[in-house]
């Protein structure tokens, strides 16, 4: 990874101070161990009238991957190979700007004893970051920078210059230009906002982050016009952490507007007689509609098709009506998760005997299936291509034939309605498609005319108006023998 601050001077004030600003010698070239490889700091030119500092993190894959545990982008544990063939070491991410944190800390402070006097000094500050990941566009770049002074070029990085066609990658070079921001202010601008865009961090987020976001947010961030944006992707969309951090940064733009203290707005709130209840997690909701589905089917015994890291059966579970779960997914490791999440292990001889868990493709038929009273497809038909799903339909509909098949898939219409979901974007990087209300109704009755089933529909999660809910599900439910039989 590799960031240039560059600023211009004249012999009253010269460019070199920045070398006094960031406490690193013009004439030496420095290297500092993180916890993920090593920064070094040099200086490309260094004269009275220009001065330019680069960092250079060299990214160490074998530690990142062995301290990152499986969080974040850079130790993702989908396969062995991806966890070492990343973006990592080139593009400007929350590793760049820990080590801006780490190797300019006092800079970022605007702490300077040799020179008291220069950190408040605005001066011309250009800044470049040749590969910046900018999950939103050059559009969301702009819309983070420009508010804060800074004059942005963001031009979009091809994905093969010899193939244009190709079309743009999801990186952008990125140059800021600015001359009434002191370098404490551009050091903090960019410490939050080149994670913001990238959009991954590589380490977990805890509560802490918060009172760090609110520090290196002062003066600025409360009065940002992309505040609620910007939050959610620091602190990695965890809920109950934007909620705080967004209370109080509306406590600090309250004390501004009145010119008094956050205290004396705070003790200004009555206490709340009753804690605000927290939403239900539209994940929660979706097991809850389909639990409700299959106790109205009057199914006992429950096929979990792509049962994932087994959530769906561990809600099952919890319920005696029903006897036998089976969970059913084409990863190994997805399996060994949802058998440590249920304890296999530990469980006791009953409740083992009600539970299964066996590998096998939905692309292809399997006897196991079988003789099932209901099936339930939660968020996997979005997961295939498009011309594998009659492979689906047919192992499913047609070869297993259970009673009652549920089928929750994503409302692609909801999509306007997520904020941090930038435009024309699907919910899950992995999703081959997300289908309108229609497009699905339209695939579902097919589906249950080719095979002797009715459909019925049911939204999950809030039903808006305009939009519908954010999940659409399929009730469908064999019909009569001989109907099946003509089908």
């Amino acid at each position: 990874m590799f960031l240039t601050i560059t600023t211009t001077g004249t012999p009253e004030r010269p460019a070199t101070d920045l070398g006094y600003l960031l406490h690193k010698h013009p004439d030496k070239a420095q290297a500092f161990s993180t916890s993920y490889g090593t920064a070094h700091v040099l200086y490309p030119e260094a004269e009275a009238g220009r001065c330019t500092a680069a960092l250079l993190l060299e990214v160490d894959a074998v530690a990142l991957v062995r301290r990152g545990k499986g969080k974040g982008r850079g130790g993702a544990p989908d396969a062995a190979l991806a966890q070492y063939v990343n973006d990592r070491p080139y593009a400007a991410s929350s590793l760049l700007a820990v080590a801006l944190s780490s190797v300019f800390s006092s800079a970022m402070k605007g702490v300077c004893n040799a020179r008291p006097e220069l950190p408040g000094q605005a001066r011309p500050l250009r800044v470049e970051v040749p590969a910046l990941p900018a999950r939103g566009g050059s559009d969301l770049v702009r819309k983070l920078f420009e508010p804060l002074g800074w004059t942005v070029t963001a031009e979009p990085v091809p994905l093969d210059t010899r193939f244009p066609d190709w079309g743009d990658s999801r990186y952008v070079s990125l140059v800021l230009e600015a001359d009434t921001l002191t370098l404490a202010e551009a050091l903090r601008h960019l410490y939050v906002l080149l994670p913001v865009l990238d959009d991954a961090k590589h380490y977990w987020v805890a509560p802490d982050e918060v009172d760090k976001l609110l520090r290196v947010g002062e003066g600025w961030l409360p009065g940002h016009p992309e505040q609620r944006l910007i939050t959610s992707r620091y602190l990695s969309r965890r809920w109950s952490l934007t909620r705080q951090a967004t209370e109080r940064l509306e406590l600090v733009r309250l004390a501004e507007a009145d010119e008094s203290e956050v205290e004396e707005i705070d003790n200004a709130v009555e206490a709340e007689t009753e804690a605000e209840e927290k939403p239900t997690p539209l994940a929660v909701q979706r097991r809850e509609a389909i639990v409700t589905a299959l106790r109205q089917s009057g199914a006992a015994r429950v096929l979990d098709l792509g049962c994932g890291q087994g959530q769906l059966v561990q809600t099952l579970l919890k319920d005696p009506a029903f006897t036998e779960i089976v969970g059913v997914d084409v990863s190994m490791r997805a399996l060994t998760i949802a058998s440590r999440r249920l304890k296999l292990d530990r469980m006791g001889e009953r409740q083992a005997s009600r539970v299964q868990l066996f590998q096998g493709s939905l692309a292809y038929t399997d006897v196991r299936l079988k003789g099932y009273d209901a099936a339930v497809l939660s968020e996997v038909i979005e997961h295939l291509d498009l011309p594998r799903l009659p492979a689906l339909e047919y192992a499913v509909f047609g070869s297993a034939r259970p009673r009652t098949v549920l089928v929750t898939t994503p409302n692609v219409e909801y999509n306007v309605r997520w904020e941090s979901l930038p435009a024309g974007h699907v919910r899950h990087g992995d999703h081959r498609f997300e289908w309108t209300r229609a497009e699905f109704r339209a695939w579902a009755e097919a589906v249950a005319e080719r095979h002797g089933y009715g459909v019925a529909f049911e939204p999950v999660g809030p039903d808006d108006p305009e939009v519908g809910p954010p999940t659409q599900m399929a009730v469908f439910t064999q019909t009569s023998p001989k109907e099946a039989k003509a089908a």
